[in-house]
């Protein structure tokens, strides 16, 4: 879906594409010249929602199937770029996607804003270190952190969890954290983020059987019985559903949810599974191959930032 709907706005909204034009060296003699500064930063102009959905309508309009929810507007890393998170819903799913919208308001951009320079990934890794809560496993020293943002009715997260687990066995020395995100477009994927965290901090074993077992029983669980099921299976896996789910009615554990959450909006996450490696985002659904290159360089250039606890509470 996520795939399909950005591969439709790329066709319609980037008409034209700049060719880059080679330009004759310089003599050697000649110094290049500074590029010129501005002296201040473009300012971010927000579009309104009437006027996003209004952009929607003309794009989709024609798709009676196809219905949209707008879940934020806010200024972007990119100075300059205005921010839209869009729920798309079609009949095989909902996904989350992104436009970036200009100053001027008179174009829209799709697709990733790469953070850039010698060490892109450091400010993602800065604030992930300093922000994570979720349960953790591996050494709390380790030369690569990867942090995963999941949801437990995501259908692509169970899928993913089982390469992340064969990733995790081939690299016994890396640090794994699990955090929260749980999407608007899921009816229990919040309540079961509460008992998520409510496991993890009751018991570090558990909560990894927890997060299996709530994905083994994925298609079983409705936002009518998601209490009943969930204590069942926190109980199965080795903590008291009773004490959890008392746990995951509390003002504190919503909080705690709610900071993971707004952690990955930091990090620039919209959909899930999303993971980070030493700050770089990749899809979680990514090959196990892919996955294990990237962890291997990165363990290759050191670990410069101390991590913080993982599962501090």
């Amino acid at each position: 879906m996520k795939c399909t709907f950005r591969k439709l706005l790329v066709t319609v909204l980037l008409t034209a594409s700049a060719i880059a034009q080679t330009q004759p060296a310089h003599p050697a003699k000649e110094q290049a010249k500074p590029a010129p500064t501005s002296a201040a930063a473009p300012q971010t102009v927000l579009p309104s929602e009437d006027t996003v959905n209004s952009f929607l309508y003309q794009m989709f309009g024609y798709d009676a199937t196809l219905t949209w929810k707008i879940a934020e507007i806010r200024p972007s890393q990119a100075a300059g770029l205005a921010e839209v998170t869009v729920i798309i819903t079609n009949p095989q799913g909902s996904n989350s996607n992104k436009l970036y919208v200009t100053a001027d308001g008179r174009h829209a951009i799709t697709g990733e804003v790469l953070p850039f320079g010698a060490k892109p990934f450091e400010e993602a890794r800065a604030k992930l270190e300093k922000g994570i809560n979720g349960p953790a496993k591996g050494p709390a020293n380790a030369a690569v952190t990867i942090v995963e943002f999941s949801d437990m009715q995501c259908p692509h997260c169970k899928t993913a969890a089982p390469n992340l687990e064969q990733l995790l066995a081939q690299e016994p020395d890396v640090q794994f954290v699990f955090q929260n995100f749980p999407l608007p477009a899921h009816n229990w994927a919040e309540k079961a983020a509460d008992y998520v965290d409510c496991v993890g901090r009751a018991s570090n074993d558990a909560v990894w059987k927890f997060i299996e077992k709530t994905f083994d029983e994925q298609n079983s669980i409705t936002e009518a019985n998601a209490d009943e099921k969930l204590k069942s299976i926190a109980t199965d896996s080795g903590v008291k559903g009773d004490e959890i789910a008392a746990c995951a009615a509390k003002p504190d554990t919503k909080i705690r949810v709610e900071a993971s959450v707004a952690l990955g909006k930091a990090v620039g996450v919209t959909g899930t599974p999303m993971i980070f490696i030493n700050g770089r985002a990749l899809s979680g659904a990514a090959p196990v191959d892919l996955l294990k290159k990237v962890v291997d360089f990165q363990a290759s250039q050191g670990k410069e930032l101390k991590p913080q606890a993982a599962n501090a509470n």
